[in-house]
Formats: structure tokens, sequence, C-alpha cells
């Protein structure tokens, strides 16, 4: 490996398009596995395609824990190689990936013990009710492979490294195309495991994509099995990750408490409603994708360059990835609008379910461009070792006000579902005007005290 740092020295424009393609290259695969997912699944029926909708809210809630310590180790390593502290950085990968495996312990015999539960909370009932449970028992069986895979990544990001997420995701993507049917349906000695075939396909995966994870960390001298199990913990890298990870894992946890209000009263028009939002997320997920990828090279940049003290890469990262999100948002308006009830009919051409989508989605599109603005704030934060307003602003736009949005919609003047996404339109974009103007702030005065 290169011992100089490109990510603090190389052209700004060079480097997002070098760290964001690969990864939003990756996310499409990632989400083009959970298309296939419910294209499969909606092969069985609209009660299973409910089913899995709920299963997604509770497998988000347990990845929001995961998101705010990888920033963390993203950040910290990223610091410490803009700072040329390669040691410091090894410290930080072998710390965070311990945390990931005690996180995930953890994660998986509470969800066990309290799934059910849950499901009941968010309004699962009856059929769809067993194909949830059928289907997250099994889910959680993989939950500590992918979290430890994620520190994996969480660290080839510090590097600048994209690419190999994205491998192992089309990888995966592939893999899942032949283990869908194959357990779904049966063959030969195999059994027909209808939904829960599904879940057994996504587990079988995610431990393939651990080992590869773990053996390019491995490659980049940053990690080493054999020390890792020697060494012990140190406690200060624990204190530090903890430490930033808390506000970012608090904010993802509050977006999945706010998908289990969303889900809560959207249940109440209807499975076909879940049903019907389920699947809009899933077109939604694949507009956004180009976007997302704008996330993890901002963090990657930010972090090493905030190390490094370059303010004026800063900015000048924050002012492209924002112009070419924007640009992308409006691509994603038009490719709605004319192409979105075409991509709905993919997994269900049920006719309430079409209608109930499609305005969901066309009210999404326009929510793209706060959106971005949410994203690249965030991770500017995060690369700045900032973030402890985050998790506010998301119980501002996750709890707070869908809650009371939402309970107005609903409960007072019983309207429609389409009231439901416009309040949605509303409490987002005025969230990501706060967030940008604080972001702005949070950098003059960092920029003040450098």
């Amino acid at each position: 490996m290169k011992n100089k740092n490109e990510l603090i020295t190389k052209d700004i424009k060079r480097l997002i398009f070098q760290i964001a393609i690969p990864s939003s290259i990756g996310m499409f695969f990632n989400t083009m596995y959970n298309v296939v997912d419910t294209f499969y699944v909606g092969k069985i029926s609209t009660e299973a395609i409910s089913a899995l909708t709920y299963s997604f809210m509770i497998f988000f809630m347990l990845l929001s824990i995961s998101f705010g310590l990888s920033s963390a180790i993203t950040a910290y390593v990223g610091g410490a190689l803009g700072k040329h502290k390669r040691a410091m950085a090894k410290i930080y990968v072998s710390n965070g990936i311990s945390l990931f495996m005690l996180i995930s312990f953890i994660l998986s015999i509470v969800s066990f013990l309290l799934l059910e539960k849950i499901f009941v909370l968010m309004g699962a009932t009856a059929q769809v009710l067993e194909y949830s449970l059928e289907y997250t028992y099994i889910i959680l069986l993989g939950i500590v492979p992918m979290l430890i895979g994620l520190g994996a990544n969480a660290a080839l990001i510090a590097l600048g490294d994209t690419k190999s997420y994205r491998n192992i995701l089309i990888i995966g993507f592939f893999l899942n195309l032949i283990f869908d049917p194959l357990f779904i349906y049966g063959f030969y000695f195999i059994p027909a495991l209808g939904v829960g075939g599904v879940a057994l396909a996504t587990v079988l995966i995610q431990y393939i994509t651990l080992i590869y994870m773990m053996y390019k960390l491995y490659k980049t001298t940053l990690f080493s099995i054999s020390t890792f199990f020697k060494s012990s913990p140190n406690i200060r890298a624990f204190k530090d990750l903890t430490r930033q990870a808390i506000p970012t894992s608090a904010n993802m946890l509050l977006m999945s408490f706010g998908s289990v209000i969303t889900m809560y009263f959207v249940s109440t028009y209807g499975f076909k409603a879940v049903a019907a939002f389920g699947i809009g997320y899933r077109v939604e997920q694949i507009i956004l994708l180009p976007m997302l990828g704008l996330n993890t090279a901002v963090i990657s940049i930010v972090s090493n360059n905030f190390g490094a003290k370059n303010f004026d890469r800063i900015d000048e990262v924050i002012h492209k990835s924002l112009k070419y999100g924007y640009i992308m948002s409006a691509i994603g308006v038009a490719l709605i609008v004319f192409f979105g009830k075409y991509m709905i009919m993919v997994f269900d051409t049920d006719i309430e379910v079409i209608d109930i989508a499609y305005p969901y989605i066309i009210f999404e599109s326009f929510i793209f461009f706060s959106f971005i603005t949410l994203f690249i704030s965030v991770s500017t934060l995060q690369g700045i070792k900032n973030p402890f307003i985050i998790p506010y602003v998301s119980f501002y736009r996750q709890i707070f006000m869908p809650l009371i949005f939402f309970y107005v919609v609903v409960n007072i003047f019983d309207l429609s579902i389409i009231y439901l996404w416009v309040s949605m339109f509303i409490i987002i974009t005025s969230a990501a005007v706060y967030m940008k103007l604080y972001m702005k702030r949070q950098l003059e005065l960092a920029r003040l005290k450098a």
C-alpha cells in the first residue's frame, strides 16, 4: 500500500467519483438483492410481501447500531491516517471489530426474545404475522456475520476502498438469484422452505460476505487475526468509538422506531397498504442509490482532511457532493413520474396496491432533494467527529412530528393515506433545512479552533 494519503491530496472531483461510484454500484446490487427477495416473495402472496415489509423494519432496527459504529470506525481510522499515525489506526480497527462482535451477539439474543411482541405492536396479525416470524427468526442467525462484515468495510472505507464491498455485494446478488428459488421451491434433497427459504439464502450469503471482507481487511495490514485474539481491549479506543457511535446509532435507532410508527399508522389502512408501502420503499431505494454513494465519499474524504486540517478541501467536497446529489435528485423525480407505475407492477399487479404505492413514490421523489441535504450534512458532521445533534433532529423527524401529523391524519380527520405522504414531505424538508444550517455553523467553529 502507498504511504501517500491520496484522500488529502488528490483532486476532490476525482476522489468523489472514485469512492462514490463503486459504493453506489455495490448499493445498487444490494438493493437489487432485496428486489429479488421481494419479487420471489410476491409470487407467494400479497400477505407474504407485507410480512417482508414488517421484517425489514426489524432488520433496519438491528442495523441502526451498526451504522453508528461503522461511521465511528471510519472517522477515527480516517483521522488517524490523515495524521499519518498508522499504529493508532490499527488500534481503532481492532477495537471496532471487537465492539461489533459484542453488539451482534447481544442484539441476536434480545431479538429472539422480543420478536413476536414487536410484530404484534406494529400491527401484524394472522397469516402476515406467521410469515413475518418464519422469515425473521432465520434472518437473525445472520446478524453476527453481517455486523462484523460491516465493521471490516468501515475500516476499508477509511482507506478510500469501496470496491471490495462492491465486489462482494455483486457476488451476493448473483448467489441470491440462485439460492432464492432453490430454497423456496426445493430441489432433490433440498426441501421447499417457502418464505423461510428466502431468509436462509440471506444468512448463507452473509457468512460468505464476512469471510471475504475479513480477508480484504487483513490484506491492508491494518488488522491481524492472530494479534486481534492476543491483544487486550484498548479502553481509550472503546470510549472514543462509543462516544462517536452513540449519536449516530441513536439517530438510526430513532429512524427504526419511526419506521415502526409509520408501519403502525399505514397498517390501519389494511395489509394491502402495508404491501404498497413496502414495494414503494424498494422502488425509492433503487432511485436513491447513486446519492447514497455520495455519503460514503463525504465521510471518507472529510475524516481524512479533518485530521490533516484541510478545511478548504472539506468545503469543496460538501459543495460538489450537494451539486451532484441535486442533479441526481432531479433525474430521480423524472424516472419516478414516468416509470414509477411499471416498477411497482414488477412486484404486484393488484390495482389497489398500485394505487397506494404510486402516490407514495411520487411524494418521496420530491423529498430526494431534502434527503441528499440530510445525507451530506450528517456525513460531514460524522467526518469532523461532531455528530451530537443528529439524534435530536432524528427525534424531531422520526418520532415527535410523525406522531403528531399521523395521529391528526388518521385519528382526528380520518383522511386518506396520501396525507401521510404529504406529512412526510413537510417533516423531512424542514429537518433538512435546519441540518444544513447547523452543519455550516459547526464547520465555521471547527475552522476557528484549528
